[in-house]
C-alpha cells in the first residue's frame, strides 16, 4: 500500500502526470464537475502507475485540487 499527494489541474489541454517537488501533478482535460476529474485521475493514475483502476481510491479531497490517493498494488 502506498499514499500519494496530488494536485490535480481541471480542465488541461491534455492529460499528463508530472513530478514536482516530491509530489504529483495531474493534468486533466475534464472538468471539476460530476466527478468526472476524479475518475478521469483514476484512469490516468492507472495507466502511469501500471496498476488496475480498482487498486486506486481517493482518500481525502474529493472535492479538492489537492488530493491524497492510496494505491493497493501486490
Amino acid at each position: 500500500m502506498q499514499i500519494l499527494s496530488i494536485r490535480v489541474v481541471p480542465k488541461a489541454s491534455r492529460n499528463f502526470i508530472k513530478e514536482e517537488n516530491g509530489s504529483l501533478k495531474a493534468y486533466l482535460t475534464k472538468p471539476a464537475q460530476n466527478n468526472l476529474a476524479n475518475k478521469q485521475l483514476v484512469e490516468l493514475l492507472a495507466e502511469y502507475l501500471g496498476v488496475k483502476k480498482y487498486q486506486i481510491k481517493i482518500l481525502q479531497g474529493e472535492k479538492s485540487r489537492d488530493k491524497v490517493v492510496e494505491i493497493n498494488a501486490l
